[in-house]
């Protein structure tokens, strides 16, 4: 099994993926072991000073002021995790949990939290063994951390709360410790705190939207290359030097990787006898590179902000190399927060045109000689009729989750919180919003797929036809009366979600931008 060593230095966008859902092993380096045993040093010689220092020796938040004796700084810290695991509502994703609980374990490695090594090893030793604590929906505004997602979690290194073992059987988690041979954390000035005060639920789950919609919008060119295809559209839109003159390097891409699935085809620019040529295609099928190019340097620049992200160390206070404790307020969300949001509104948008193509397909006033709805016999079958009204739902729900949670903010903790990111809020929505958005780009392949292949005596491109045969392999059948729909929509789905088209085109062009 791939195993990721976590440094001191931050981590990368495929280790989190590959610990996440791929169940990777975590080792830490002996660099990070290092780092982490001389800010303990630190650590361990201002608790033993009689002047309060915030995290070590006092209370937390709003609680700030009060001095807290060394008698009590053990229960105190178990106290914040206990407290502080105050989540509600359903279970959050394994792959989400795994991410945050790894990404706290990389900021705790820096070095830069005070944390011990034997507690960053339990860490460690959770993910290795497969138990996921049980987190919440709701329960963190992003700011001062994911606070009870991250609590949570510590609660289960300390033995308590429930967890999720690796057969998938949710138990008490002092019993899955006991049954792996782990040891519940009994924590020390600032482990209850450092291990709550990140923004790791959130850039966890942003790493994982940008490699999700790196797929989608692959499959988003192909779709709409199908689409034009179906329509007897043209391809002269999408030639390099018209994309040159105005050079934004998704919109680019995007026109290069239509260009490439429509070589060859057979149907583009074919006119039917009985209507004039066309001038211009309509906004959806013309402008196709310029929304999902558009959507495409939006994933770059938040892709941006998460490798810095996973450069940095979120806590506070925070040990610095010169000895020092301060206090920051590296754990606000907002970069996060507002990319989160952004990639929602560019994904709604690519849901939008998909929705507006597939319409188009199933208008006969529209689709240039296609039957209504691409039914077979149209009256008595009603087609693709529904499946367009399941499209343009989950579209209107795109267009929901679109509105920005970080334009929010609800003051907390006796206003010393006065302002948090909803960061969290943002990323969940956002999750969301990627699962509609495979669902629409799935119906608008099922439609465009059933319209070429109707198109009887003209001959789509090799990779369209690629495409067709992968998608009918994997249990989608193509033109025919009336059948229970459901379930093929269903399978379109897997399709897309395994990556299935963009495999079946880049077998015929080579890899897609």
């Amino acid at each position: 099994m791939h195993t990721v060593v976590v440094g001191t230095s931050g981590t990368t966008a495929a280790d989190v993926v590959a610990v996440a859902r791929d169940g990777a092993r975590v080792e830490l380096s002996p660099e990070a072991l290092d780092a982490l045993a001389r800010a303990r040093e630190t650590v361990d010689a201002l608790a033993a000073k009689p002047e309060p220092v915030y995290g070590v020796s006092t209370g937390f938040g709003a609680l700030a002021t009060r001095h807290i004796g060394q008698e009590l700084r053990t229960r105190l810290q178990r106290n914040i995790v206990r407290s502080h695991a105050a989540g509600m509502g359903p279970r959050v994703e394994r792959e989400v949990v795994r991410a945050l609980m790894f990404l706290r374990l990389k900021t705790v490695a820096s070095g830069h939290t005070g944390v011990r090594p034997q507690v960053a090893r339990a860490m460690a030793d959770l993910l290795n063994a497969g138990i996921t604590p049980v987190v919440h929906e709701y329960g963190s505004l992003g700011c001062s951390g994911d606070l009870a997602p991250l609590s949570h979690c510590a609660l289960a290194l300390m033995g308590e709360g429930d967890a999720e073992g690796p057969d998938g059987t949710v138990r008490p988690a002092a019993e899955l410790l006991a049954a792996h041979g782990l040891a519940p954390v009994e924590l020390r000035e600032k482990e209850g705190l450092a291990l709550l005060n990140g923004t790791d639920g959130m850039l966890g789950m942003l790493v994982m939207a940008l490699a999700d919609l790196e797929t989608l919008y692959k499959t988003a060119d192909v779709t709409a290359a199908l689409s034009l295809e179906a329509l007897l559209g043209t391809d002269k839109v999408l030639r390099p030097e018209l994309h040159a003159i105005r050079p934004h390097p998704g919109q680019g891409a995007a026109a290069a990787n239509m260009l490439a699935v429509l070589e060859g085809s057979g149907l583009v620019g074919h006119f039917q006898a009985d209507e004039a040529p066309r001038v211009q295609d309509a906004y959806s099928v013309r402008c196709a590179p310029q929304v999902a190019g558009a959507g495409r340097d939006t994933m770059a620049h938040a892709r941006l902000v998460a490798e810095r992200e996973l450069a940095a160390a979120v806590d506070n206070p925070v040990v610095l190399p010169d000895g020092r404790v301060e206090s920051n307020g590296n754990f606000h969300g907002a970069p996060v927060a507002y990319v989160l949001d952004f990639l929602a509104v560019a994904a709604a948008d690519l849901g939008s045109i998909a929705e507006r193509r597939t319409d188009r397909l199933l208008d006969k006033n529209r689709s240039h000689g296609l039957p209504p709805f691409l039914a077979d016999d149209a009256g008595v079958d009603s087609g693709l009729m529904i499946a367009q009204y399941t499209q343009a739902a989950l579209v209107s729900e795109m267009k929901r989750l679109a509105v920005p949670a970080s334009a929010d903010s609800i003051p907390s903790s006796a206003m010393q919180e006065d302002h948090v990111s909803m960061g969290w809020s943002a990323a969940r929505k956002l999750r969301t919003a990627i699962g509609n958005l495979r669902r629409v780009l799935a119906v608008e392949l099922y439609a465009a797929t059933r319209a070429i292949e109707l198109r009887h005596g003209l001959t789509p491109a090799p990779a369209s036809r690629a495409v067709i045969d992968a998608l009918r392999a994997a249990g989608v059948a193509g033109p025919g009366p009336d059948r229970f729909l459901a379930p093929e929509l269903e399978a379109a789905d897997a399709f897309v979600r395994d990556g299935g088209v963009v495999a079946a085109v880049e077998r015929v062009t080579g890899p897609l931008a």
